[in-house]
């Protein structure tokens, strides 16, 4: 697994310029939408399955962005494939959400939970993370407020999700109080622009502050 991780992250390292953008989330709706799932499923939800539920919403309004890019060409995908970071004692795997922008939210809350106990007991298959569109990475259950992921090849895009914490903003003029959470799109420029990078964190953005979206 480490040399797997170690060619892969090379390679993204060394073939794809890539660039950043990070925009601050007002997280305390989210939170909101989140407590009263937990109320009214017996199913839990976590905060990363409505961030993958968003990224999969902002994807298929942005189609160019989901996108991937070999040797020598890109590939815009028809399917929404997110792949979802989950750490193993001995490394990474990215097991994957298929067609996530067409399954309720809490089918897949339910299809992440699965696919990370199998990831951790190590009874995924090929399938399971083979492939995929965009990935999604979070490290912010570990207390980390912000980090860049590095592009998981030949995806053209990962989105990395910091943990959420109460910090003073100006709200209509006034200063109040509010759950802030940080995102980082990474973007290979081989495949993605500046403006459509921004115009899809601005996308996921918007869709994490009204998050009643995701329930439709």
């Amino acid at each position: 697994m480490r040399r797997s991780i170690a060619r892969r992250m090379s390679e993204s390292a060394q073939a794809a310029p890539v660039f950043f953008t990070t925009v601050k989330v007002l997280a305390d709706n989210l939170a909101s939408l989140r407590a009263q799932l937990l109320k009214t499923h017996s199913r839990k939800v976590s905060t990363n399955d409505l961030v993958v539920k968003a990224c999969a919403i902002a994807l298929s309004r942005h189609r160019a962005l989901n996108a991937s890019f070999g040797t020598e060409s890109l590939a815009i995908h028809d399917d929404i494939d997110i792949s979802v970071a989950v750490a193993l004692d001995d490394g990474l795997i990215t097991p994957i959400v298929r067609n996530a922008d067409l399954k309720p939210l809490m089918v897949i809350a339910d299809e992440i939970r699965d696919l990370a106990d199998r990831a951790r007991s190590n009874q995924l298959s090929l399938s399971d993370y083979q492939g995929g569109t965009f990935t999604v990475s979070n490290l912010g259950m570990f207390g980390i407020k912000d980090f860049t992921a590095v592009i998981n090849p030949p995806h053209a895009t990962i989105l990395a999700v910091g943990g959420g914490e109460q910090r003073p903003v100006v709200k209509n003029g006034a200063l109040a109080i509010a759950t802030v959470m940080s995102i980082t799109l990474s973007c290979d420029h081989r495949a993605v622009d500046g403006a459509l990078g921004a115009q899809l964190i601005s996308e996921i953005k918007t869709i994490i502050e009204n998050p009643m979206s995701m329930l439709v």
